[in-house]
């Protein structure tokens, strides 16, 4: 533990790795301020120095997960046009459906102060699940742009098809993530008919 009365560098930027190491280790249940400030070993002081609240640093923490969607619509974008449709939008969901993700969408969920918070900071309280069917919409906008989805094809309704499908897929019953054959089968069931 860090001794008191030392600066810690970077408080917030270490307070949120160590939240990401908590959510990987113990899932989104074992988020609290306390887990947090233990797997950084400092005294549970720290984070409230920083934050008025846990609802705020949990508001925030959702924010960057939102914002690290851009390096997601970055690769989509570069790989529009190359590999199949069905593999790159695998690879999105994985990314969207990740640790991350879910626990974002579950803290969201489940706590009304982080959702007071994001609208306090302009932000909809479902901006990741937004971002990411935005940043689904855009890669589908390019593939129809190059021809690999049909004229008639709405970008956005696939997207927000494929968002639903594969929350209930990533967050679902199998406690288990999904193989990439069962991610596969469900975005090719998405794309039937919109594919020339």
């Amino acid at each position: 533990m860090a001794p008191t009365g030392v600066a810690l560098q970077d408080a917030r930027a270490r307070l949120f790795e160590a939240a990401d190491r908590v959510v990987l280790r113990d899932g989104p249940n074992g988020l609290t301020s306390r887990a947090v400030t233990e797997e950084l070993g400092v005294a549970k002081g720290v984070l409230h120095r920083h934050f008025p609240d846990f609802d705020t640093f949990l508001a925030e923490w959702v924010e960057q997960k939102v914002v690290g969607l851009g390096d997601l619509a970055d690769g989509l974008r570069a790989r529009a046009g190359a590999a199949s449709v069905v593999t790159n939008l695998r690879g999105a969901l994985v990314r969207v459906f990740d640790p991350f993700g879910l626990a974002t969408i579950r803290i969201v969920i489940a706590r009304d102060g982080v959702r007071a918070r994001l609208r306090a900071h302009g932000e909809h309280p479902l901006s990741y699940l937004g971002e990411a069917t935005n940043v689904l919409t855009g890669y589908l906008a390019d593939e129809q742009s190059r021809d690999r989805l049909v004229p008639s094809a709405d970008p956005r309704t696939l997207a927000l098809a494929l968002m639903g499908s594969g929350h209930l897929l990533f967050a679902g019953e199998l406690s288990a993530l999904p193989s990439e054959a069962a991610v596969d089968e469900v975005v090719a069931s998405i794309l039937i008919g919109v594919e020339p």
